[in-house]
């Protein structure tokens, strides 16, 4: 009996070994029931703050609610961190777990960590962090649950370096002022500092160098345009306000630019062939001004060229200075094209009727036509815009467009088609072309009173003719056959008559 109480022994243990081992992955803390009548989230309506790296011993605050049906005991709430670099803050506790207490149902609760220290190296961001709730429900029953919130972090301000005070530019010399035709151009402009290049005696180092700057300049006249001449004047100060300059010389030179047969020539040539300048002085803070003639050359594209200015000049020690500035002056290009011969069908109208104006037009010019439109304008004729779009260069546009005439016009009298396009800056031109469009008086509407005095034409009676040429072939044919019977009667009775006259011959015998 011995051995099958033993046995008997070994099945109740595995019974009971059974009966308490989990399956497999199910951990022992999770076959706690939650408590579906507790329910604590992070409370809405909440902005996410912001921490700067410069700032020191700011506070995390996070309200919490609970939305269940029974209340929540010992609730606490505990940072989740995988990475420390998501943690914004410096970690100096071994444990950041905050214990808000009970949270009755419907109310709220709030965490909140004081004296945190930001991250020096946190950049401009926006962070999720985690955390950790936990409760009961003072019946040793457990309640967890996972939740995140946003915060917006940014980065220590770099401190920047004072920039040395720039001269502001100044008016243009308002002592020797220009005609209206001179307006500013909306070129660039850029100084180099002055070097000493020699002269001068020990004490020169000493003294403060003069910087002398282009503050602006203008054209005359104000739009340069490819192919002609213009006057350039710059605008020149020195912003020393202790030391003069004398004995100045500029040196003007542009760029090598053009079409592939003149690349290498100057983008600007002076009209005197000289591209110096000499200038006696400029007093301490003074202003002063110098002009040059010069030639954009014909076959520029459309856009700024630079012109490269070097300046030499001496101070009172006679040390001796070389600066250089740049001006980007503006070139355009004028727009050119022909009209073809306008065609006009008919080239003679009644009032309220219609003529078909066509013409082509031709860019023989270099740069684009954009929104090309057409309208035809004269005291008797009207008619709607005719939209031809953009003309490129070198292209062909077509303008075909249909008037009406409205009142009379006599022979000779002139009406023109106004052409507007716009230049790649948006600037609108016009042009006009001349056409000539005869406009007779209506016809006088006919008198229907009067349609009785008018000899009607009507159609040739083919149906009667037919009709009445058989019957008229029927009638020969009946006569023909009367008058043979009538003959051969006739001739029986003369047959007759002439047995009857024998007869009486020979009887009288």
């Amino acid at each position: 009996m011995r051995p099958f109480k033993k046995i008997a022994a070994i099945a109740m243990s595995l019974a009971l070994t059974a009966a308490f081992v989990l399956p497999s992955g199910v951990r022992a803390e999770d076959t706690v029931a939650p408590i579906p009548d507790i329910k604590i989230s992070i409370a809405e309506g909440q902005d996410a703050p912001t921490y700067q790296a410069e700032d020191q011993e700011q506070n995390l605050t996070i309200k919490l609610e609970n939305t269940g049906k029974a209340d929540a005991k010992n609730v606490k709430i505990i940072p989740v961190l995988n990475d420390a670099s998501e943690w914004p803050f410096e970690i100096e506790n071994m444990t950041n777990e905050y214990t808000v207490g009970d949270i009755p149902t419907g109310q709220s609760g709030e965490a909140k960590w004081e004296n945190l220290k930001v991250r020096q190296d946190v950049g401009n961001n926006t962070v999720r962090l985690f955390f950790k709730i936990t409760c009961d429900d003072g019946n040793q029953n457990q309640f967890e649950t996972n939740k995140y919130v946003f915060v917006k972090t940014k980065e220590k301000p770099k401190e920047e370096k004072p920039k040395p005070e720039e001269p502001k530019p100044e008016e243009p010399n308002k002592e020797n002022p220009t005609d209206d035709t001179t307006v500013p151009m909306d070129g660039g402009i850029a100084n180099s500092d002055p070097i000493v290049t020699g002269g001068g005696g020990s004490e020169s180092g000493n003294n403060p160098v003069p910087r002398v700057i282009v503050t602006g300049f203008n054209t005359e006249p104000g739009a340069v345009n490819a192919g002609s001449d213009f006057k350039l004047i710059i605008h020149l100060k020195n912003t020393s306000g202790r030391t003069a300059v004398s004995n100045m010389l500029f040196d003007l030179q542009a760029p090598s630019s053009g079409t592939e047969a003149a690349a290498e020539a100057p983008a600007f040539l002076p009209s005197s062939g000289s591209s110096s300048i000499f200038l006696d002085s400029i007093p301490a803070g003074g202003t002063q001004d110098i002009s040059i003639q010069m030639n954009a050359r014909a076959d520029l594209v459309q856009k700024p060229y630079s012109i490269a200015m070097t300046m030499k000049y001496e101070d009172n020690k006679a040390t001796q200075y070389e600066s250089s500035s740049s001006l980007a002056i503006p070139v355009k290009q004028a727009a050119r094209f022909e009209f073809s011969e306008l065609e006009i069908a008919p080239e003679s109208v009644a009032v309220g009727e219609e003529a078909n104006i066509t013409c082509s037009l031709y860019n023989t010019g270099r740069i684009k036509l954009y929104n090309v439109k057409a309208k035809f304008q004269g005291d008797g004729i009207e008619g709607k815009d005719v939209f031809v779009g953009n003309v490129d260069s070198g292209a062909t546009g077509s303008i075909d467009g249909i008037v009406t005439a409205t009142k009379e016009m006599m022979s000779g009298e002139k009406c023109k088609m106004v052409v507007t396009y716009e230049d790649d800056s948006g600037k609108v031109s016009t042009v006009e072309q001349e056409f000539t469009l005869e406009v007779v008086p209506e016809a006088p509407p006919m008198d229907m009173t009067q349609m009785t005095d008018v000899p009607v034409e009507k159609p040739f009676p083919v149906i009667p003719v037919v009709i009445g040429a058989v019957a008229a072939v029927i009638a020969v044919i009946i006569l023909i056959v009367v008058l043979k019977k009538r003959k051969k009667k006739k001739e029986s009775v003369e047959e007759e008559d002439l047995v009857d006259e024998v007869d009486r011959f020979t009887e009288d015998e």
